[in-house]
């Protein structure tokens, strides 16, 4: 390890990415302890001694890191940011010009990176209002909310999420790793020590729920770490211009290729309606009041019924589906393989290639979406099932993948740039 480490420190360019990443991530967390100007301390103190740790508050305040319970101007965390991303992959699927945008490459990507980052401002300062009212539905009014009062505090939030995104892209500009994924998961890590000193000096029943789970945090551990690495292996074979055989090659198909995508994009969507559902609670027609109640029975985060458990999983699913679909084209594959000179043995070049590939990755993409389900709910069955007070749980299945992914492929940018430094020195 102390290898390892020496290795790290001796590359001047890792070492400056890594260093640039730690300090970019050190502000983020520096920012979500700034109170929003204007706010009313009493009423945040308050605030801070009512709030649960469950509930569509929770879930924002676990990803964000504590944000919430600062009433930090970074409250929203990347939300806004990832609603807008959602948003503009679907309309890659619907929309023919920006379908056309997305084949262009790295530079229609761009475009498309250009097109969130402008639906992330509106989208940003209409979720600003919507929280802010969610935060004062709960009996204290920290800011004044009538108009135009309220646009103050809008625009702090609104900021503060354009500078946590504008942050997060530059940690993937100038440090190591995608810096969206590193400031989620700094989020989440970030809970843990309160929540263990928290159940540590509660009493022992808490205790005792923090062992159970830690038993099972540790199993889920191995079985994610296990199937992030999973892949299947399509050999390939490329025709050798001189006598002899041709040079052997393959394409690593792997069981989990969303990553932690779809469970970030699911988290983001299944607490929608429960948002919703509190602004149409006060509504005056009897209507909208019985679908809040509906929304509140069924959907709601703090209270996981059989039906939300069913949603979360099939949306991490459909996500699933959606991601690869957007990310993985088996019909470029197969043509670049055929420039190539090359080919699957048994296999024509051209469609049957692409119809080989396309029908690997769906089954690799079930198989890959149930278990990232499976993940995602288990700690869901566990806290809604379990006689302990568990409550207040270490971390979800959903935090743990984020966590165990974003870990991994930080590792695998390191060992890449490693890699390139030790060529480096031979040339």
């Amino acid at each position: 390890m102390f290898t390892y480490l020496r290795q790290l420190w001796h590359s001047e360019e890792l070492r400056k990415r890594i260093l640039t990443t730690v300090g970019l991530l050190l502000v983020f967390r520096v920012v979500a302890h700034i109170a929003v100007p204007g706010s009313d301390p009493f009423a945040l103190s308050s605030f801070l001694e009512s709030r649960s740790g469950g509930g569509v508050i929770g879930v924002f305040a676990a990803l964000t890191g504590g944000a919430i319970d600062n009433f930090s101007v970074v409250m929203l965390g990347l939300s806004p940011y990832i609603n807008a991303s959602i948003i503009v992959q679907l309309s890659t699927v619907i929309f023919p010009q920006l379908e056309a945008i997305s084949k262009e490459g790295a530079q229609g990507q761009q475009q498309l990176n250009r097109y969130t980052r402008y639906l992330t401002v509106p989208l940003a300062f209409i979720q600003s209002y919507g929280f802010l009212v969610l935060l004062g539905r709960g009996g204290v009014q920290i800011v004044d909310l009538t108009f135009p009062a309220v646009l103050y505090p809008m625009l702090y939030v609104t900021a503060g999420s354009l500078f946590l995104m504008w942050l997060g892209e530059l940690v993937t500009e100038k440090g190591i790793g995608n810096g969206i994924s590193l400031i989620i998961f700094i989020g989440i890590v970030s809970g843990m020590p309160t929540t263990i000193s928290s159940m540590f000096l509660a009493g022992q029943g808490k205790q005792a729920a923090f062992f159970l789970f830690s038993i099972v945090s540790l199993a889920m551990l191995v079985a994610i770490v296990l199937f992030t690495d999973a892949h299947r292996v399509i050999p390939l074979t490329y025709a050798n211009q001189g006598a002899g055989r041709g040079v052997q090659g393959n394409i690593p198909i792997r069981l989990n290729q969303a990553g932690m995508i779809p469970i970030i994009f699911a988290i983001s969507l299944i607490t929608l309606p429960a948002i919703i559902a509190q602004f149409l609670s006060t509504a005056k027609r009897p209507i909208l009041q019985e679908v809040a109640a509906f929304i509140n029975v069924h959907i709601n985060p703090s209270n996981p019924t059989i039906a939300y458990i069913i949603l979360y999983f099939l949306l991490v699913i459909g996500f699933t589906y959606f991601y690869v679909s957007v990310t993985f084209k088996p019909e470029e594959v197969a043509e670049n393989i055929q420039k190539r000179g090359g080919f699957v043995p048994g296999v024509r070049p051209g469609k049957q290639t692409a119809e080989l590939l396309a029908r690997v990755s769906n089954r690799m993409n079930l198989w890959g979406g149930i278990f990232l389900g499976i993940v995602a709910i288990v700690p869901l069955i566990f806290t809604k099932y379990s006689t302990l007070a568990s409550q207040d749980l270490l971390i979800s299945g959903s935090g743990m993948i984020i966590v165990v992914g974003v870990v991994m492929e930080l590792i695998r940018q390191i060992n890449a740039q490693l890699l390139a430094h030790d060529y480096e020195k031979l040339v």
